[in-house]
């Protein structure tokens, strides 16, 4: 296969993606300082300023290593012109060996090489730079640093044993979705490298994943009904399934060899997209998705069929190589022509509002609707008998106004509209909305018709051939002024007169958006701006907007990264049974997203983890005061059976008794949480049990435990002696006694 480095134009892209990926790594880091350091002592009034509190940490680090910027961006700059990316497949191996009652699809490039790559980068880097190296191994990053590479290198390793496809397939049976992940094995020693790594997975508390073989899979007997993944190694495939009897039906299909769901038309419509070679392909099939749904009252269905979303076929998207460029693709593809809602979009024009885009903007969108009348009418008839009021009081407000919304407004509006956002700083963020118009005295007419009846303030001054009009909102605080102006057949709004005549300006030039050579070159090959929507997105100005409340000092350097990157731009299509999309943005890169996903999400769950293992022992701890508490109020009781008890009344009031002392509030301690049942608060499930006789409670446990093993990987309790124990593992299915609960270590 080729590498994607060969084509030089597709890795011009790639500098967009290491800088999303080295802006992950920043949250990822800043999160793990904050919860690694909370401070109680802050009032939550602080929570209200996350710009000064994400800044703090990093720009600590700036004014602690000096050049640390220059070192990190010769480090992007050297993934962006090193990596090699894997190239097209266009044929699957896979595909055939999935059962035919496959209803979704998703396949992948083997990117354990680029993880690899990237680390060698790294780590040449950091031997490279005295100044990277004392960050690394003394900055925020010293402690989870090395565990992050380490399972980025444990996470290379494993694929070195897999093939250069990895396909994930789901299918609905018995009302239960049944998941499916198959690749093929490259060579033997991969059931052990699996087992290795779970078994490390375990000791850190993660739940543990069974990995088998053939001859175990035939004896293996399922734990529990909500078992998680079981993993069969083969000597030909490794295939991950979401339970044991979906695993062995698959095993069984191996077997037979059959190939029953590349004949059918699902199964057909997949094999057509590797024809022209991908990098990712995922597709769904919504038909059969749409039939698994049980039926509705009779309205359901018929504003379903009405809007014209019953007769949606399949959604395919793709990630391939189009004349040397990297190029994402989608189809929503409907069983006959697109109509109700299904068809609000229009065919393709030429996006002639785009001349009044500044190139500047942060982002702008663009759509061509088939008639607004027509989807006021629609909007009419699928809001049904529900909404009647709403419009029997709009056309009573018609009749008053002796005007018309669908003739005198909505009929004069052309099916062109854009919105533009220049910027999002206070206090006034600046924007500009142009709407094709057929007829602009009329639509002003019944725009100052409209004002003067809601005591809008209006204003209007002639600059040359071009007429302002500007309208004052009121406001509790300070009132709000939109200007708007009509020019060659558009009606341009905006967020105030100089950017409305920026517009007019900037259409009687060369110097727009629709007519920027860097745009018109970012455009997917073989499109131009005759499209039904486009959607367009500066990455320069978005690198500083997001950078710039995390690191403020580094959003500048990183966004400089960006500017030699083509621009963001999907392009949207609509045809006469599919809507189509298409983006040139390199920086979708599907192993970029890995490599930054691979070092963000480890840390981003590990700091959510710690900080619901934080909350739980603050509840816990607040139980344990409760407990104390209750006791001395009420020494016949001695300790509270339940949370509830400790809880609020259910029938209201702040009278407190022995049943309902009102001690804990009720997020924690209402009605349902008795002795027998689990009670859920920020990712832990809570429970008290007590030893009582007639009444009198002298022992009790309260036990905190993750809801899954994303949410915690700690389980915590403690008991009359108010110590605070944990034991890592799985998350608990039953409570524990005092005695085993006094047997867990002490959390210092």
């Amino acid at each position: 296969m080729e590498h994607a480095r060969t084509f030089t134009p597709g890795r011009r892209y790639f500098s967009k993606c290491v800088a999303a990926m080295a802006q992950m790594f920043l949250m990822a880091s800043a999160c793990c300082a904050q919860s690694a350091n909370p401070s109680p002592s802050v009032p939550p009034a602080s929570a209200a300023k996350p710009s000064t509190a994400a800044a703090t940490p990093w720009s600590q680090e700036l004014d602690k290593y000096p050049g640390l910027l220059d070192d990190f961006e010769r480090l992007l700059e050297k993934l962006r012109s090193t990596l090699q990316f894997p190239g097209a497949r266009n044929e699957s191996r896979l595909l055939p060996l999935l059962p035919e009652t496959t209803m979704s699809y998703a396949a992948f490039s083997n990117y354990g090489d680029v993880i690899h790559q990237a680390l060698g980068v790294f780590r040449q880097e950091l031997q490279a730079s005295a100044v990277l190296r004392d960050w690394w191994g003394h900055g925020q990053l010293a402690e989870s640093g090395p565990q992050m590479l380490d399972s980025l290198e444990k996470f290379s390793q494993l694929h070195q044993y897999l093939g250069d496809e990895i396909v994930v397939a789901g299918a609905m049976e018995d009302e239960h979705p049944k998941l499916v992940m198959v690749a093929e094995v490259r060579k033997p020693g991969l059931k052990k490298e699996l087992q290795q790594w779970m078994a490390q997975l375990a000791d850190k508390g993660t739940a543990g994943v069974r990995v088998l073989d053939v001859q175990e899979l035939a004896i293996a007997e399922t734990k529990h009904p909500a078992e998680g993944l079981v993993v069969l190694v083969r000597s030909d495939f490794v295939v991950a399934a979401s339970d044991l009897v979906t695993l062995r039906s698959f095993n069984a299909r191996l077997a037979k060899g059959g190939r029953e769901f590349v004949a059918t038309p699902f199964g057909q419509r997949i094999v057509k997209e590797y024809g022209s070679g991908v990098t990712i392909l995922s597709a769904t099939d919504l038909r059969k998705i749409l039939d698994q749904v049980p039926p509705g009252t009779k309205q359901n269905q018929e504003t379903l069929q009405r809007s014209g979303f019953a007769d949606v076929k399949y959604l395919v998207w793709e990630h391939t190589m189009i004349a040397g460029q990297s190029v994402s693709q989608s189809e929503l593809s409907f069983s006959g022509p697109r109509h109700g809602t299904a068809a609000w979009l229009a065919n393709p024009v030429p996006l002639g509002s785009l001349d009044f885009v500044s190139p500047k903007a942060i982002m702008a969108g663009t759509v061509v609707l088939t008639s607004p009348t027509k989807i006021f009418e629609d909007t009419k008839e699928l809001a049904g008998s529900s909404n009647a009021n709403s419009f029997a009081a709009l056309a009573q407000g018609e009749q008053a106004l002796k005007l018309s919304l669908r003739d005198d407004l909505l009929s004069h509006l052309g099916p062109e509209m854009t919105v533009e956002l220049d910027s999002v700083a206070a206090p006034k963020p600046l924007w500009k909305a142009i709407l094709k118009v057929d007829d602009a005295n009329h639509i002003q007419q019944t725009l100052r018709t409209l004002f003067v009846v809601a005591h809008f303030e209006m204003g209007q001054s002639d600059h040359g051939e071009v007429t302002y009009y500007s309208v004052r909102v009121p406001s509790a605080k300070d009132p709000t002024e939109i200007d708007y102006a009509f020019v060659d057949g558009y009606l341009i709004v905006a967020s105030s007169q100089k950017a409305v005549a920026d517009a007019v300006e900037l259409h009687g030039s060369s110097e727009s958006l629709g007519k920027s050579k860097k745009f018109l070159a970012a455009l997917p090959p073989g499109h131009s701006l005759e499209a039904s929507g486009l959607l367009y997105e500066n990455p320069s100005a978005m690198a500083a907007l997001q950078l710039g409340q995390l690191a403020p000092r580094m959003a500048e350097p990183l966004a400089q990264l960006s500017k030699e990157v083509a621009p963001a731009v999907i392009c949207i299509y609509g045809e006469e049974s599919a809507i189509r999309s298409a983006s040139a943005n390199g920086a979708i890169d599907f192993g970029a997203v890995l490599v930054g996903a691979a070092i963000a999400i480890p840390n981003l769950l590990r700091s959510k983890m710690a900080m619901n293992e934080a909350s739980a022992v603050g509840s816990v701890r607040t139980v344990v005061v409760a407990q104390v508490t209750y006791s001395v109020a009420y020494p016949k009781r001695g300790y509270a059976p339940d949370l509830a008890t400790l809880g609020p009344d259910p029938r209201g009031g702040t009278a407190e008794s022995a049943e309902h002392a009102g001690l804990l509030r009720e997020n924690l301690a209402n009605e349902a949480c008795t002795a027998d049942a689990w009670c859920t608060n920020s990712g832990f499930h809570f429970r008290v049990t007590s030893r009582c006789k007639q009444k009198l409670c002298k022992e009790y446990v309260v036990v905190a435990t993750p809801v899954d093993g994303n949410t915690g990987a700690r389980s915590f309790c403690a008991t009359s002696d108010g110590v605070i124990r944990f034991k890592a593992g799985d998350p608990l299915t039953a409570p524990v006694s005092a005695a085993e609960c006094q047997g867990w270590k002490p959390l210092q």
